[in-house]
């Protein structure tokens, strides 16, 4: 049986997912913050609950750990959990929240997952919730934490965390030969921006526009369960088109090379991998 593990899972489009990809019969490892969240959607899937907190990213290894103990094949992972926060707080680990919760810890759980992803059918592949506000841009190496930048309620940091999770997968795949892709699910009815007075505010106003969580899942079930996706390794998919608009940076090389040698220094990861 195949094996995918499903971040975010415990609410949403990622829990809607895993319910799909159970469905379609993929083992599913379903991770979220909240242990009752979590335990619920696994019985619904029929898949495994495993918590981690992404701000304290000994969490985050303890998860990679316990994944490596569980599950002898890992076909996919999907890096779902995130968010956003409306004022600029730091995490134990002494990084910006958004800029810990949606690169480093996801980057740091692929990471420590590569070696059994690589093992895994033909390559592995993991699949990244990205978002249409990397079009925001704003990532700046030498200020990845916004503290000399104007935070902007939370959502400048948001939209480069979002250019850089595009940037990562592309790294990601011109490093280890794994399948990459990010995309953006749409605009989803969920708990999204719980701790953001401005997104909760959007949601008041732009609620008519929400898509369900089901049909923001379908994306994500869609890279993860297809077994030819027919487009360069990559590719942003904004929904189901693999003609997202990006940023102009997210496509600099140079860029992805330089942001992963910062993101490994901050995970304490090694830059490179053996082939």
């Amino acid at each position: 049986m195949r094996t995918v593990v499903v971040t975010g899972a415990s609410s949403g489009l990622g829990a809607a997912a895993v319910v799909e990809l159970a469905r379609r019969e993929w083992q599913v490892a379903v991770v979220g913050r909240d242990a009752d969240r979590t335990a619920a959607v696994a019985a619904r899937a029929g898949g495994i609950p495993l918590t981690a907190d992404f701000d304290e990213l000994d969490q985050v290894r303890a998860l990679a750990s316990e994944l490596l103990s569980r599950f002898p094949r890992i076909d996919a992972l999907v890096n779902n959990a995130g968010g956003i926060v409306s004022r600029r707080t730091t995490t134990p680990d002494g990084n910006e929240a958004t800029l810990q919760r949606n690169v480093l810890a996801p980057a740091l759980l692929t990471e420590l997952l590569v070696p059994r992803l690589r093992a895994a059918r033909d390559t592995g592949r993991v699949v990244l919730t990205s978002s249409v506000l990397n079009r925001l841009g704003g990532l700046r190496l030498d200020d990845l934490d916004f503290a000399d930048r104007r935070y902007g309620a939370g959502w400048r940091a948001y939209g480069a965390s979002k250019l850089a999770t595009i940037l990562y997968a592309r790294s990601l795949a011109a490093r280890t030969g794994l399948e990459a892709y990010p995309f953006h699910p749409g605009y989803v009815r969920s708990g999204f921006g719980a701790e953001s007075r401005t997104a909760r505010l959007i949601q008041l106003v732009a609620g008519s526009m929400q898509i369900s969580p089901e049909a923001g899942a379908a994306p994500l079930v869609h890279l993860v369960d297809t077994p030819e996706l027919g487009v360069p390794n990559g590719t942003y998919f904004d929904g189901l088109d693999p003609l997202g608009a990006t940023h102009p940076s997210a496509s600099d090389a140079r860029l992805a090379d330089e942001l992963w040698q910062a993101v490994a220094q901050r995970i304490g990861v090694p830059t490179a991998v053996e082939r």
